[in-house]
């Protein structure tokens, strides 16, 4: 009974996640079939990936003829984050949460899954963090599925409109931070001068678009590390 309370709390927990995710992996869906990937694939895409900006850098790659390797390594370093919110959460994960229960829930670990998470008060069963990705899951996927079926149906002022929606939802999550915290400021100014120049100097601007990723992520990444270290507890006390 208590694993099904938990499940069912964890699962109202993910519903408004589902919500915005099916709005954004529409635009993923959409996309994929646009780039000439058949809609089953673009799907399956997403329910083995989970992991919305990853796609979309993978999906390009694809399109592009990028190498395998390359392809590995630039989704290795856009989701890297979510070992550290892994990690994370492993601290507040209960005792009884078996080696197999970690591995499945790590595998649903996203922005917003590990935003909710970590603000529970206690431990976290495996009930409830199967109950908070059980939705979004499905609703990233219903999304996908709803934008690679719907795409023949849409006029292209509509399907140009949708194109940008991801853009906007990376602006909407950078912007706020940026505004409160200087070191995001910094961080995200050298990531898009690193970019800029990488695009644009004669020398570098023959790096296909992964490695440009890849090599801007790293670097303003490394800075800001240096720059602004986080200060342990002690420190600050």
């Amino acid at each position: 009974m208590e694993r099904r309370q938990a499940f069912i709390r964890g699962l109202k927990d993910g519903i408004p996640i589902c919500l915005g995710y099916i709005s954004v992996s529409f635009t993923f869906g959409m996309k994929g079939t646009e780039c000439g990937l058949p809609p089953w694939l673009v799907v399956l895409i997403s329910m083995t990936n989970l992991t919305s900006a990853g796609q979309f850098a993978g999906l390009d790659l694809i399109v592009t003829g990028g190498s395998l390797v390359e392809i590995a390594v630039t989704t290795f370093v856009i989701n890297i984050r979510y070992m550290l919110m892994s990690l994370s959460l492993a601290q507040k994960a209960s005792p009884a949460m078996t080696t197999p229960q970690r591995l499945a829930v790590s595998f649903g670990v996203t922005d917003e899954i590990f935003a909710v998470g970590v603000q529970q008060k206690g431990l976290l069963t495996a009930s409830y963090l199967a109950g908070l990705i059980f939705a979004p899951y499905w609703g990233w996927a219903l999304g996908t599925a709803l934008g690679a079926t719907a795409t023949s149906l849409l006029p292209m002022a509509v399907r140009s409109a949708l194109g940008i929606a991801i853009y906007g939802m990376f602006i909407a999550i950078i912007i706020p931070p940026a505004c409160e915290a200087k070191p995001i400021t910094v961080t995200i100014i050298l990531a898009v001068l690193l970019s800029c120049g990488l695009s644009w100097l004669p020398v570098v601007s023959g790096l296909s678009s992964g490695w440009r990723i890849i090599l801007c992520a790293v670097a303003a990444s490394a800075y800001a590390a240096y720059r602004f270290p986080v200060r342990e507890e002690a420190e600050e006390q």
